[in-house]
């Protein structure tokens, strides 16, 4: 047999797809590619491809011609091309095809749900989404119902955009296929619940948080999707400026004090803990974070989830780990002055804390903590630095192109000399025509000077302690750091208005 090295999309004849299952693909470890004269090629990597390739050839009356290829390929083409096949549209062509009022009926009471087969529409429809989902790198799925039908959108880079828009008759039935994979009570309809599905998908390990909760037209959820791989960066990944990288591993090279990650929901916090975490995890430290929910397993770090339920909070579980001989402690969010106090304490008496708050900036935190009811000289004390983000849309770089910014551009940007060109995504096939593909991080990073413990210690504001810190160690805002990615071609001035919520003029 000949023998291949990789396989290329364009070179597969995807209606050969349709004459085989994913399964029987993936049990036989073969993928048939396309007809060449009388021949069909087939990717094989032992004799069970071989045979399989032989019998689908025949079918079609075609002679087989193997091509060695390794399994790994094999697998990892299969899962690739699959999940371009399956698409939502299809599921809901299916949908559309049958007698909507048998397909409602179908899912009247819990027992048909539980008896029905793989091949039940709304079944599809919901694997369709999540294969869509997936493909799309989408963080989100939204199902929300309305009085004459159901929204389905994804949040992709942040943005929410709709991709469905079923009859309402089936929303009974979806709502019903999520609480069955979480594992809830499909029977109750008027409390809200939170469950928690596995799933593999294209090959790919996701965890789904879902959150299910009642509205006056039904109900409404909300599906967290996390690759358990892709979510897992360095700290190197994430966008830093080399200025603030140094910082912020100085900051982590500390044997105590309190080290704040800031911004609103969505921007990344958990991701920059993960990446400090992953950098400080060595054998001679005891790692022990409190998270609500745990996102990532991390090797090496013990990991304890939250549960209100039973009284174990942010507060009660930092209070146990206290006793586990920690030498960092991570908690997923400061919320209430227990949960401050015990970190606080914590970090004057040994131990590296990392935590988050929501503030808008770094300058912020201090005062959101006295705010809380700390003292301040237990807050100048205890903070080591506060590393404020926000997550924006990259440019893709399969469309890129540069044009000439327009006055308002110049005037927002407002630096001189102006520069001649700017650069933006045109739309392509890659980036699903939207321009940007993926997103990075723009910063900000206090860093505890004296003259910054000063400030905070005689109950400074925000302002005060922001001169300080530009005095002291050349503070450098959000702003800055987003105007130097615009003027690099990493992101556009639109999408740092959109993110940063700041009135243009004070880019």
């Amino acid at each position: 047999m000949d023998s291949i090295e990789n396989i290329k999309d364009d070179e597969i004849e995807f209606s050969l797809l349709e004459k085989i299952s994913l399964s029987f693909a993936k049990g036989n470890v073969f993928l048939p590619l396309r007809r060449e004269d009388n021949e069909l090629l087939g990717a094989v990597a032992d004799t069970r491809g071989i045979f399989a390739l032989r019998d689908l050839a025949r079918s079609m009356n075609l002679k087989p011609r193997p091509l060695q290829a390794g399994e790994a390929l094999i697998i990892e083409t299969i899962n690739r091309i699959y999940s371009r096949t399956s698409r939502v549209d299809e599921a809901m062509g299916v949908i559309h095809g049958e007698d909507l009022s048998m397909v409602a009926t179908e899912f009247e009471s819990p027992t048909d749900l539980l008896e029905l087969t793989e091949e039940a529409p709304i079944i599809r429809l919901l694997n369709a989404l999540l294969m869509e989902a997936v493909k799309e790198k989408a963080s989100d799925i939204h199902i929300e119902p309305y009085e004459k039908g159901i929204d389905v959108r994804f949040r992709v880079d942040g943005i929410l955009s709709k991709v469905l828009s079923p009859p309402k008759i089936i929303h009974d039935a979806l709502i019903s296929r999520v609480k069955i994979l979480a594992g809830l009570d499909i029977a109750e309809k008027r409390l809200p619940q939170d469950g928690r599905i596995q799933l593999l998908v294209g090959g790919k390990d996701i965890d789904i948080r879902v959150s299910i909760i009642p509205t006056a037209l039904g109900e409404r959820a909300v599906l967290r999707l996390l690759d358990r791989h892709s979510g897992m960066l360095s700290l190197e990944m994430l966008g830093l400026t080399d200025t603030l990288l140094i910082s912020l591993k100085n900051a982590l090279s500390r044997h105590n004090g309190i080290i704040l990650v800031t911004g609103p929901t969505g921007s990344g916090k958990t991701t920059s803990l993960y990446a400090s975490l992953l950098r400080l995890n060595t054998e001679d430290r005891n790692i022990i974070t409190v998270e609500d929910p745990v996102e990532y397993q991390l090797t090496g770090i013990g990991q304890m989830q939250v549960n209100p339920k039973i009284g174990l909070t942010f507060a009660a579980g930092l209070r146990s780990i206290l006793r586990q001989d920690p030498d960092i402690m991570m908690v997923g969010e400061i919320r209430d002055l227990e949960t401050a106090e015990i970190a606080v304490h914590a970090s004057l008496t040994g131990h590296l804390v990392l935590s988050t708050l929501h503030t808008n900036d770094a300058p912020s935190a201090a005062t959101r903590l006295i705010d809380m009811g700390i003292e301040p000289f237990l807050v100048s004390s205890s903070l080591a630095c506060v590393l404020a983000q926000r997550l924006v849309r990259v440019i893709c770089p399969h469309c890129k192109e540069s044009y000439v910014p327009s006055k308002q551009e110049l005037n927002y940007l407002g630096i001189d000399p102006p520069p001649s060109e700017l650069y933006r995504g045109k739309g392509c096939e890659k980036c699903l025509d939207k321009g940007y593909l993926g997103r990075t991080g723009i910063y900000e990073l206090l860093e505890i000077t004296p003259d910054v413990r000063t400030m905070i210690a005689e109950r400074k504001d925000a302002q005060a302690i922001k001169a300080a810190a530009v005095r002291s160690a050349g503070f450098n805002s959000l702003q800055k750091n987003a105007l130097d990615k615009i003027l690099k071609g990493i992101t556009t001035v639109e999408e740092v208005i959109r993110v940063t919520l700041k009135d243009a003029e004070s880019l």
